[in-house]
């Protein structure tokens, strides 16, 4: 008689082993079997530990969230499938019809749309005011105000938030803060070391680091909240692949090098903007011509990230030049690669924006954001050199 075993299309189980992989494996599967309902139980009350269903968790994603969550100092974040889904999932999640939230007027073009037409179809109520600027918050908030959302730093003007201010009066009034890190990392800020309530981060971008994944993260302090996150994200089938997580691991093994690199990098070619002829302004949170560099020295620590950004003369015709000009870097609305993007947020991140709404956050049609990787220096300052140089001769 044959082993029945040898009949099943799908046998249940994995080979045994005294040994163990060194590293995660991919795991792909969608289901995942229980021995008994009661066991079945146990799971989803939390008494056992086990996963059930992928779109409800799987190995790869909480290996990746266990990752970040020692980087932020929390436990029990999620990972998403974008970085906008992990901003969407911490304010649907956590508010309702009614309730009010404030953002800051330089977010993410993405996060800035959200605010301003997406969440009041919804019932929820937004207005946006200026990061730099707690009293503008103060003066911002109604008696249903629920909630803050901040970059630390701003994308692309690269503003740097009060963070202290904000987070003070967000706990006076008990208005939940929320953050996101995307910009600085954890290398650069500890957001719940700082009265944050919620971090978010798109993963995509610096931490993960090669430009191949499209993932998003988001932790609660409080359990109660992260668990409001937790359902909506799950309910409304934000699932992060277990590919992009698994490549995402590794990239996270070499986060703290590249970092360095980077904002090494971005330190040497931020300075050397300033040089050139062409260039009407270099942003960058450590130089002392930046806006808030008191405020960047006092809470980023001397960390001052990758990202540099920078306007040239000219309208369209030279910002056209410019990017042709500057051979071998990506033209590319990323940020975060091992290699260095460049990105126009008139025609990418902002183009949402009027002209003149643009125009009042100082992003022109000059205006380019760069993402530093890991090239050598010199050669990076070079490539800028000739590409700036093509832009002014339009």
């Amino acid at each position: 008689m044959r082993n029945s075993k040898e009949t099943l299309i799908r046998p249940v189980g994995a080979p045994d082993s005294i040994s163990r992989p060194i590293v995660t494996p991919l795991s792909t599967a969608v289901a995942f079997a229980s021995r008994t309902p009661d066991e079945l139980d146990a799971q989803y009350e939390g008494r056992e530990q086990g996963f059930t269903y992928a779109r409800e968790g799987h190995p790869n994603a909480s290996v990746l969230a266990q990752r970040i969550d020692a980087l932020e100092g929390v436990t029990g974040g999620i990972v998403t499938s974008s970085g906008m889904s992990a901003v969407f999932a911490a304010l649907a999640g956590t508010l309702s019809a009614g309730d009010h939230v404030i953002g800051g007027d330089q977010l993410y073009g993405r996060s800035l749309r959200l605010m301003k037409e997406d969440l009041p179809r919804f019932g929820i109520e937004t207005s946006l005011a200026d990061p730099t600027d707690a009293n503008a918050f103060a003066k911002a908030i109604r008696p249903n105000t629920k909630a803050v959302l901040v970059e630390v730093v701003s994308n692309p003007t690269l503003r740097v938030a009060d963070m202290d201010g904000i987070a003070k009066l967000c706990a006076l009034k008990g208005i939940t803060l929320m953050v996101d890190n995307t910009f600085t990392t954890p290398r650069a800020y500890k957001p719940f070391e700082n009265g944050a309530d919620v971090v978010i981060h798109s993963v995509t971008k610096l931490l993960a680091g090669h430009s191949d994944v499209t993932l998003g993260y988001v932790a609660a302090k409080d359990a109660v909240m992260q668990k409001k996150i937790y359902d909506f994200a799950v309910t409304t089938g934000m699932t992060a692949s277990p590919f992009d997580c698994w490549l995402a691991e590794r990239g996270l093994a070499t986060f703290d090098l590249r970092f360095e690199r980077a904002q090494a990098n971005a330190v040497s070619l931020a300075d050397h903007l300033a040089t050139l002829e062409g260039v009407k302004r270099v942003i960058y949170p450590l130089r002392a011509d930046h806006p808030d560099h008191v405020r960047a020295d006092a809470i980023l620590g001397g960390q001052g990230c990758n990202m540099v950004s920078f306007e040239v003369e000219g309208g369209r015709a030279a910002a056209n030049a410019l990017a042709r000009g500057a051979e071998g870097i990506a033209f590319a609305p990323t940020l975060g690669d091992v290699g260095t993007t460049l990105s126009h947020a008139a025609s990418s991140s902002h183009r949402a924006l009027t002209p003149e709404a643009r125009e009042a956050l100082g992003m022109t049609e000059g205006f380019f954001r760069v993402s530093v990787g890991l090239e050598e220096s010199a050669a990076l300052n070079a490539v800028f050199t000739q590409a700036v140089q093509a832009a002014t001769e339009v």
